[in-house]
């Protein structure tokens, strides 16, 4: 595209914060790991709130989740509400495993279109 000068202009389009965590959301609920991989960052930080890293990188969150998905069929996760505020998203789960319901609280940090790191509410 081309503006009355004849320079080109960039057209960005960057995928709000909100997107992305029901981007992965809905591929968690499918089992489908690549499309759940998707919006992550690959340098992707997984915490315990508030701070105790528990991996770093696509690649071992690809080993975490793969056998989740593979092997439980009831995996499903709701969210009860969703906080967005800037580049952070607030889910409060509710997940069911292998028959089993419990309550979780997700924090997504979004840093150039892609979830870059997660904090887990335990």
């Amino acid at each position: 595209m081309a503006n009355p000068e004849g320079t080109k202009l960039a057209i960005v389009a960057e995928v709000s914060p909100r997107a992305l965590a029901q981007e992965q959301l809905e591929a968690y609920n499918k089992r489908d790991i690549d499309a759940f991989l998707k919006p992550y960052a690959k340098g992707v930080k997984v915490y315990s709130y508030p701070n105790k890293l528990e991996y770093e990188g696509i690649e071992e969150m690809r080993k975490r989740y793969a056998p989740k998905f593979e092997t439980t069929k009831d995996l499903h996760c709701k969210i009860i509400s969703r906080i967005v505020k800037g580049n952070v998203v607030i889910d409060e789960e509710e997940v069911t495993a292998n028959g089993a319901t419990f309550h979780a609280v997700a924090i997504y940090e979004i840093v150039n279109g892609k979830i870059a790191v997660v904090r887990f509410v335990k």
